[in-house]
């Protein structure tokens, strides 16, 4: 069984950093792409970023220069490093895994997700 566990999400003042890790059981996902989304209360869930299976990285407009996504294939692991947060990066966050390649911003390409944490940053 396919199981993703996030963490590492918090409360933060803005301008500070948090580390999200996603790690993966029952499969190896080396070979996939794996995103990050959020959502926020209220609103639809958005695509962050994704890390192909090239290394390729992608990220939302919003979250440039300030957000890295990486992974650790030996620990199956995906993480996102959070610098310079904002009070609007306030959400719950999604790691997801897809068993193909195509379009790393759909939520519709991932077959797997996390049940999410909650990162909140203060004004």
């Amino acid at each position: 069984q396919v199981q993703l566990v996030e963490s590492g999400g918090g409360l933060v003042q803005a301008g500070g950093s948090l580390r999200l890790s996603c790690a993966a059981s029952g499969r190896t996902f080396s070979n996939y792409p794996m995103g990050w989304f959020r959502q926020a209360p209220g609103k639809e869930r958005e695509f962050v970023a994704a890390l192909t299976r090239s290394g390729n990285t992608y990220y939302t407009d919003s979250v440039k220069g300030r957000f890295t996504i990486s992974r650790d294939n030996a620990k199956n692991t995906v993480y996102l490093q959070m610098n310079s947060l904002k009070p609007e990066d306030t959400a719950v966050y999604y790691c997801a895994a897809s068993s193909r390649a195509g379009r790393v911003v759909l939520t519709s390409l991932y077959d797997y997700w996390g049940q999410g944490t909650q990162v909140t940053v203060s004004p």
